[in-house]
């Protein structure tokens, strides 16, 4: 979002302004990246970094007394991840840096990173804004949850039919599950074909599921995953180690009281104006060696009998 105006004392109420009510104790708790819970993390310099993909095993034969051992190779390629730098800027006043009213300034700290959390799924889930080569949602693979009536599995056969196009698809794996939290509800109301829930061992958190065993799978939660449209995806599964990500260290801060910035499309002289520049930045790579290996789960248009 463009900045076009920046934070003053007046924005805020008076009452954030006593030093007693500097703390927040109402914030939600920052959104973290599923993504990045579920994929490998590798290491990631500067330049850049190259990740060997395995492209052909070799394979074994029983040999015969005094016969010829059969021989065999495997095959090893390489790809790249490079990282792409994320950022934002916010403008304060300085008396808003002084006055630190409601606990604004550690706030806005938690909310960039929560920011750039939200930011670093939807490029890998779904593609925007994204400056990585490939996104999840180019598999080919669908399946609409409410499809299965009650008498033919429900739910439970629509998750086993994701099962299916992987195992059917050169035995891919599905190793995990994700979902928006909006899928809670159906996933909750559901059974499987004994009359068992299927979310096992549920873990809630802040109020809301935050990670479950789902068909002996681990099933995450996040508010970061569902698409926009109709037919958008609510969850995935497929085989999360065919996604590494890293990052170029942490969120790095600069702030500046000299710059200028473009405040409602004009360049402002922040020393001129006594204001603050706070500048976050961050590099993360993301790389998915293998977008077949996911189906999307999308939400059937109208539940089934």
């Amino acid at each position: 979002m463009a900045i076009t105006a920046p934070t003053l004392t007046t924005d805020f109420d008076s009452h954030f302004l006593p030093p007693h009510m500097a703390t927040n104790y109402f914030s939600e708790v920052a959104k973290r990246s599923v993504v990045q819970q579920l994929a490998r993390k590798v290491p990631l310099s500067a330049n850049g970094e190259t990740i060997p993909v395995v492209t052909s095993k070799p394979t074994a034969g029983w040999v015969a007394q005094g016969a010829q051992k059969p021989a065999s190779k495997g095959g090893l390629g390489v790809l790249s991840m490079e990282p792409k730098k994320i950022a934002a800027i916010a403008v304060v006043s300085s008396e808003t840096v002084r006055a630190n009213p409601g606990g604004y300034m550690q706030i806005f700290r938690d909310d960039i990173a929560e920011a750039f959390a939200l930011a670093f799924d939807a490029a890998v889930l779904h593609g925007t804004n994204s400056p990585f080569a490939h996104n999840i949602d180019e598999t080919t693979k669908a399946v609409a949850l409410g499809t299965a009536t009650a008498d033919k599995g429900g739910v439970y056969a629509d998750l086993n039919s994701a099962i299916k196009l992987m195992v059917d698809d050169d035995r891919r794996k599905l190793s995990g599950w994700v979902f928006d939290t909006t899928a809670e509800p159906l996933l909750n109301g559901s059974v499987d074909a004994n009359g068992r829930p299927l979310l096992v061992d549920p873990v809630y958190s802040a109020s809301t599921l935050g990670s479950a065993r789902l068909l002996g799978r681990s099933a995450q939660f996040g508010d970061t995953v569902a698409g926009t449209g109709v037919g958008a995806p609510i969850g995935y599964g497929g085989d999360w180690s065919k996604v590494v990500w890293g990052s170029v260290g942490g969120i790095s801060w600069s702030t500046s009281t000299e710059a200028t910035v473009t405040i409602n499309g004009e360049l402002k002289s922040l020393w001129e104006n006594n204001l603050v520049a706070i500048l976050a930045e961050a590099e993360f790579g993301c790389l998915i060696a293998d977008t077949a290996s996911f189906v999307k789960l999308t939400e059937a248009s109208a539940p089934a009998a």
